[in-house]
């Protein structure tokens, strides 16, 4: 008996340019750039690691680097795409994971947005194999099969409950390959934390993974009230190339607008080096966009490495 295995798809059938001759054409390109690099996300000075590790009451949000968040919400320790890699491909780190692992408090529950490398790095899960894994469908028989035993797999809406925690995993419009012959065999999507008994008007985290810009934005915006949005701006250029899977900075703007949110917490950005954008050229393209569309300048909070926000 055959088995048929699903190949997941994007919301209105948006799909990633990236075939081989895309790729050779992206690649002469960037050999004709001239890029400064000298810019780098700086550490926080004052990190809360003794706060982290003691804290149970206080909902908290700790950035290490790329999508890795320490979230502290209901009482449970939340890590999201764990990555600890010195390097991605040929590419080495820009910068050091803004805590090691041994700084981190007992983590409970780990959240991956999809299978990319720099999303879900093998070698850093294993730190966590006593964690509870929450993880887009398709990714979980390869998850037990690699020896973790707790892994709840999700579609886009559905809901988990985990003590006083729900998790909602939600849309996003990216792709997914580990191998050259499991393209979009696993989902990808972003995620929802909120309190099961909300006393605050707007309580709820949204972390979205990878995307480029979609509707599915304003639909998370209607469903949730955001408090907290940790969206992408960087590996934007070329946007030729990358505009499918990838905002640009104007777009991770017009993404926060579209989901409600108070406060705008950048991310993927400044960490590897995984497209032709510096991460000093998205922090201005950032904050071009956010005084031309006059937004509050206390509702962007641009962390440094290892900063907690609280």
């Amino acid at each position: 008996m055959k088995i048929v295995r699903k190949r997941y798809e994007n919301m209105n059938g948006v799909r990633h340019v990236g075939g081989i001759n895309d790729l050779r054409k992206w690649r002469k390109e960037r050999r004709a750039k001239v890029k400064d690099m000298s810019y780098t996300v700086p550490m926080c000075e004052e990190r809360q690691v003794e706060l982290l590790r003691d804290n149970q009451e206080l909902t908290t949000i700790t950035w290490i680097g790329h999508s890795t968040f320490l979230i502290q919400m209901a009482g449970l320790n939340v890590l999201t795409d764990p990555v600890w890699a010195e390097r991605m491909g040929l590419e080495r780190r820009l910068t050091p994971p803004g805590l090691s692992v041994r700084e981190l408090p007992r983590i409970d529950v780990v959240l991956l947005s999809h299978s990319h490398y720099d999303h879900m790095d093998m070698r850093s899960l294993r730190e966590f194999k006593a964690a509870h894994l929450f993880v887009p469908e398709g990714l979980g028989s390869k998850l037990r099969a690699r020896g973790f035993a707790r892994v709840t797999e999700m579609s886009w809406w559905d809901r988990e409950q985990l003590g006083g925690l729900e998790l909602h995993f939600v849309p996003a419009q990216h792709w997914t390959r580990r191998t050259l012959i499991d393209t979009n065999r696993s989902h990808w999507g972003g995620w929802v934390l909120q309190p099961a008994a909300r006393s605050e008007e707007r309580a709820a985290v949204y972390f979205a993974g990878d995307s480029g810009y979609f509707p599915g934005f304003k639909m998370i915006g209607e469903r949730f009230a955001i408090r907290y949005a940790l969206l992408p701006i960087g590996a934007y250029e070329p946007e030729w190339f990358m505009s499918a899977q990838h905002v640009t900075p104007e777009e991770a703007v017009q993404a926060f607008e579209d989901v409600q949110g108070e406060i705008f917490v950048p991310m993927h950005y400044g960490t590897f080096r995984l497209a032709d954008d510096t991460p000093r050229e998205a922090l201005d393209r950032l904050l071009a966009e956010w005084e031309r569309r006059k937004l509050p300048g206390d509702a962007l909070r641009m962390l440094k490495l290892g900063e907690t926000l609280m």
